[in-house]
């Protein structure tokens, strides 16, 4: 097995600015060209604009004071992008950034007064507007489709100027085999049993997170960016031998070809999980759900009721794609023995089999 360890630093730097009020006309614009008279008054301006693009002109969007927002699916968020004035003719551009695709993702451009909205959210984007320098993006009932990287561009047709901010979801991540088996999924395979799990492919950055909280898991598997790797936390022979503990990558793969497991990865829960009591088989189970008003969990309902709510149980149970797992948020020798918490598997059975309870899923 090909193993490399990649170093990652994971530290997210914030940066605290200090902003300055709304001024108009030509006394702000005299100010803001002008060397300050001071020490103090240097040192403001300078924390102010010090990752701005020092070219001749005014700058007139202010940094955030976050780079990175965070959220979870289902809620609001605001994306802030304020302007220190508005110039005279100006339009707004908000677009979602993906690496992957050089194409433009349009989601809203504004000119103060009139906006057009593009399919991108699916009419869950809007301009906040709370005072007249606003020009903040809005987007409700976050999917997990909406993590990403968002740029905020003002266009004056001579100072051009724009801020990229990242929206990133708290959730968990975890790993998902085919059902014939270890390493059945090629990369639209994978993309594909996640989303049908609710879910979808976790990111490298989402892998990193996992693992500092504490995942450890041989068999490597598809991420979204496209690369293959396995988290290691207790080196051992079976997964890598004696190299560092970290994150493993198998290096370039054929996404059509070559074929591995995948790290899913889903957010808050917007519903509720709840067991039902065996046994049961498959058809049993499916039918039990149904007629309490719900319907077999997905493995990404099970994942996020056992991070987000705690949700705890020894028997296992019933899922949608025919495994039967349970989760544990306390371990105890007699809930499989295991250290850690986690959502422990008994794999694909045999739906036949009457030996297990069901996990239903209600939702909002």
């Amino acid at each position: 097995m090909e193993t490399q360890v990649m170093n990652v630093d994971a530290s997210l730097k914030t940066d605290h600015r200090m902003f300055f009020p709304e001024m108009e006309g030509l006394v702000l614009l005299l100010l803001l060209l002008s060397s300050p008279t001071s020490t103090e008054e240097s040192a403001v301006y300078r924390g102010a604009d010090r990752n701005q693009d020092h070219t001749p002109g005014p700058h007139y969007l202010l940094d955030p004071i976050r780079n990175v927002i965070q959220s979870t699916r289902g809620a609001n968020v605001t994306l802030p992008c304020i302007m220190r004035h508005r110039p005279r003719s100006y339009k707004v551009k908000w677009s979602k950034v993906n690496p992957l695709d050089p194409m433009e993702n349009l989601i809203i451009i504004t000119n103060g007064k009139y906006h057009k909205n593009y399919d991108k959210l699916k009419g869950r984007a809007r301009m906040r507007r709370s005072h007249r320098l606003d020009a903040s993006l809005v987007i409700t009932n976050v999917t997990l489709e909406d993590e990403g990287r968002y740029k905020c561009e003002l266009v004056n047709g001579l100072e051009d100027q724009s801020l990229t901010l990242s929206l990133h979801l708290e959730g968990v991540v975890f790993p998902y085999q085919s059902r014939g088996g270890r390493y059945g999924f090629n990369y639209m395979e994978a993309r594909q049993a996640c989303e049908e799990q609710d879910g979808r492919l976790a990111t490298y950055s989402q892998l990193y997170q996992a693992w500092t909280d504490g995942l450890d898991w041989c068999n490597a598997g598809w991420l979204l960016e496209g690369g293959v790797h396995y988290p290691v936390i207790v080196p051992r022979q079976p997964c890598g031998g004696d190299l560092p503990p970290g994150i493993r990558s198998y290096g370039p793969k054929d996404p059509l070809k070559d074929k591995f497991d995948a790290f899913c990865f889903t957010s808050a829960l917007q519903g509720r999980v709840f067991f039902l009591r065996g046994p049961m088989n498959y058809t049993e189970a499916l039918a039990a759900c149904r007629a309490r008003g719900a319907r077999l969990a997905k493995v990404g309902h099970l994942y996020a009721a056992w991070r987000f709510f705690g949700l705890d149980h020894c028997d296992g149970g019933w899922l949608v794609d025919g495994s039967v797992r349970f989760p544990i948020a306390d371990p105890r020798e007699r809930c499989g023995g295991l250290p850690d918490p986690g959502v422990r598997s008994f794999g694909f059975r045999g739906r036949e089999e009457r030996l297990y309870g069901g996990f239903c899923y209600a939702g909002v």
